[in-house]
C-alpha cells in the first residue's frame, strides 16, 4: 500500500485530500507544520509528498529544495499561489507537479496515480544495458542514476535525470516539447508542456559551463531541442 505525506496547514484542505486518497487505497499522514513536515519527509516512509507553499516555520519551497537531493519520490505542490513565476519556481527546485487551489480532488488523485506509476516504471526498468555515457567531461551512469561533470557529481531531480538520459541516449536528434513531455512525463500525465522548458533550463544551469550559450543541450528554433554528441 502506497503511503502519502500531506504537508498542509489548512486542515480542511488536508482532510479533503486525505479522504479522497484513502478512498483510492492510499495510507495518508497529515502534518501542518513546515519544519515537522520536513523531518517526516526525510524519514523514508513515503512514496509521494503533497506540499503546500505557505507553511509555518518552514515554507514549501525550502522543504522541496532541501529534500529533493535526498528523497527520490514524487513531490506535488498544491498551492493558492497562481502566478506563472510561482509554478516555474516550484518546478525549478524539483517539484514534479504544481496544482493551484481551488482544485478538483479527482484531478489530484489522477495526477498522483500518474506520478506513482511513472516512478514505479522507472525503478523497475531493467532494460538499461549501457553502463555509462561519456561526452567530453560529462559522464552519465544510467544504472546508478548519477551524473558527473569533470568528476564532480551533479545532483539532478528524477525528471531532470530522465530528460538528460533520454536526450543523451539519442544524440543529434531533435525532439519538440510535446515529444519530450510525452516521453518523460508519460501519456497519462496531466501537466503542461512548459514543464519541459523549465527542466531544460535547470539542466543547463547544472551541466553547461555557460547556460546562455549551451554546448550540450541545444535549442533548435522552431523545432525543439537536441543533445550534441561532440563539442
Amino acid at each position: 500500500m502506497k503511503r502519502i505525506l500531506i504537508i498542509e496547514d489548512e486542515l480542511d484542505i488536508a482532510e479533503l485530500e486525505k479522504d479522497y486518497l484513502e478512498i483510492n487505497g492510499y495510507t495518508v499522514d497529515i502534518i501542518q507544520n513546515g519544519a515537522e513536515g520536513f523531518k517526516r519527509a526525510l524519514s523514508n516512509q513515503y512514496h509521494l509528498i503533497i506540499l503546500d507553499i505557505m507553511l509555518p516555520e518552514m515554507d514549501g519551497y525550502k522543504i522541496c529544495r532541501e529534500i529533493r537531493g535526498i528523497v527520490d519520490i514524487p513531490i506535488i505542490i498544491v498551492s493558492a499561489k497562481k502566478d506563472e513565476i510561482d509554478k516555474i519556481r516550484g518546478l525549478g527546485i524539483g517539484a514534479d507537479d504544481y496544482i493551484t487551489k481551488p482544485f478538483s480532488p479527482q484531478e489530484l488523485v489522477a495526477r498522483i496515480k500518474s506520478h506513482l506509476s511513472r516512478y514505479e516504471r522507472l525503478k523497475n526498468n531493467s532494460s538499461i544495458s549501457v553502463k555509462e555515457l561519456h561526452f567530453n567531461t560529462l559522464r552519465i551512469e544510467p544504472e546508478t542514476r548519477r551524473v558527473y561533470l569533470a568528476e564532480r557529481e551533479i545532483i539532478l531531480t528524477t525528471k531532470e535525470f530522465d530528460l538528460l538520459l533520454f536526450l543523451a541516449s539519442n544524440p543529434d536528434i531533435v525532439f519538440n516539447k510535446d515529444a519530450l513531455f510525452e516521453k518523460i512525463w508519460g501519456l497519462d500525465s496531466l501537466g503542461d508542456v512548459a514543464t519541459v522548458t523549465v527542466h531544460i533550463r535547470k539542466l543547463r544551469e547544472k551541466i553547461e559551463q555557460d547556460p546562455s550559450d549551451p554546448k550540450y543541450i541545444e535549442t533548435i528554433w522552431g523545432a525543439g531541442y537536441r543533445f550534441k554528441k561532440s563539442l
